[in-house]
């Protein structure tokens, strides 16, 4: 991927990420646990100020733009998938406010101030059984203000992050029906996490449930005005940035092996039969053209005159990428062959991990819908 490093600090950012991959792999079977969580990555993360990569100058961040968090997001991906998923929400939601500068003053400027400090954010959305806010879901969560303070009640699946956050944006309904996003700092009284992560994939990211019982807040703790939007979310990308990372780590173990693994019965290194070069060759291709589409879309992004504009392009790489990862993956698979699926094999983790960028936002079916009314609408159209 350093093809696609532009820049001596570019260059710079994924030489530091580098020296993280060899010990964020060898951590990885600790994340195959239960309640696991990578916690000394992100304190290594930290240590290079990633989680200052997008904050703005003026709020002594490094003010890096998407190309640059794309890929920073892809190397750490390729040390730890699960690392990389959660640390990208933090990172990435900074960069959203970096953009569109969406957020109440206030509220920007003492986040920011405690970001630089060393404070981890993310947004806490999705609720069980009440449908993906994405296809329009309210908010189950309450709040309600009482004099000075917002009370907040609910709960909220798919906290990822959730050991270290240290301020989590709430969707909640207010009394007066409007959806509103909170600041909650994670010590407040009444916040607690239930560790019910339990996916096969993805364990590292600890995306447990957030509880909010009583949870008292100051009537300022409202991050944006209700009708404040970015023009678009291209730091989204990040979510394509982790598969393809995943892939990239599967994609070298299993080039590795094929060139070091000599069976008795053939005499040579397996890389050297035609079927085996013939599935790296594809493996190659289609990794090489997933990124092209990667960071074409990150350039044609960044230099957008209407960002919004842009969502078809997002979406639709978000599929192509994914898709291109989980193939890559299986591909991977093949070569290394059925010891992939050992326990002690890293393989059979980047085969469960990769597969759960089919679940991460936009949704494929959602996307094809999409530009399915799309076209037939454009068909009607010229047909009239």
């Amino acid at each position: 991927m350093d093809l696609f490093a532009k820049t001596i600090e570019q260059q710079k950012l994924l030489d530091q990420i580098k020296k993280l991959q060899p010990e964020f792999q060898h951590r990885e079977p600790e994340l195959d646990a239960f309640g696991s969580f990578p916690f000394q990555n992100i304190t290594e993360l930290k240590k290079i100020n990633y989680h200052l990569l997008t904050v703005p100058k003026e709020f002594g961040g490094q003010g890096f733009g998407l190309y640059e968090y794309i890929l920073a997001q892809e190397a750490i991906s390729e040390g730890s998938g699960a690392t990389g998923l959660s640390i990208g929400w933090h990172v990435g939601i900074v960069l959203e406010y970096a953009e569109n500068r969406h957020w109440h003053q206030e509220s920007a400027d003492w986040l920011m101030k405690k970001i630089g400090d060393g404070a981890l954010i993310n947004t806490a959305a999705t609720e069980s059984n009440a449908g993906s806010p994405l296809r329009g879901a309210l908010p189950r969560t309450t709040a309600i203000l009482e004099g000075t303070e917002w009370v907040v009640n609910g709960e909220k699946t798919y906290t990822s992050l959730s050991p270290v956050l240290d301020y989590i944006f709430v969707t909640a309904t207010t009394d007066q029906g409007e959806v509103k996003t909170f600041i909650i700092p994670r010590d407040t009284a009444g916040v607690s996490i239930d560790e019910s992560w339990d996916m096969l994939a993805m364990r590292g990211t600890a995306s447990h449930t957030l509880i909010l019982d009583n949870v008292r807040i100051p009537d300022s703790y409202i991050l944006k005005p209700s009708d404040a939007q970015a023009t678009a979310k291209g730091w989204l990308l990040h979510i394509p940035a982790c598969y393809i990372g995943i892939a990239a780590a599967a994609r070298s173990y299993a080039i590795e092996f094929a060139a070091s693994y000599t069976p008795a019965s053939l005499g040579n290194p397996i890389a050297e039969t035609p079927n085996i070069k013939q599935t790296i060759g594809e493996m190659e291709l289609e990794l090489a053209t997933a990124r092209h589409l990667l960071y074409g879309t990150v350039e044609r992004y960044e230099h957008a005159a209407d960002k919004a504009a842009m969502e078809e392009a997002l979406n639709v790489t978000k599929i192509a990428v994914t898709n291109a990862a989980i193939n890559i993956v299986d591909k991977a698979m093949k070569i290394v062959g059925s010891r992939a699926l050992s326990q002690s094999n890293p393989m059979h983790r980047h085969y469960l991990n990769v597969r759960a960028g089919l679940y991460n936002p936009p949704m494929e079916d959602m996307v094809k819908g999409q530009l399915a009314s799309q076209a037939i609408q454009l068909f009607r159209s010229e047909e009239n």
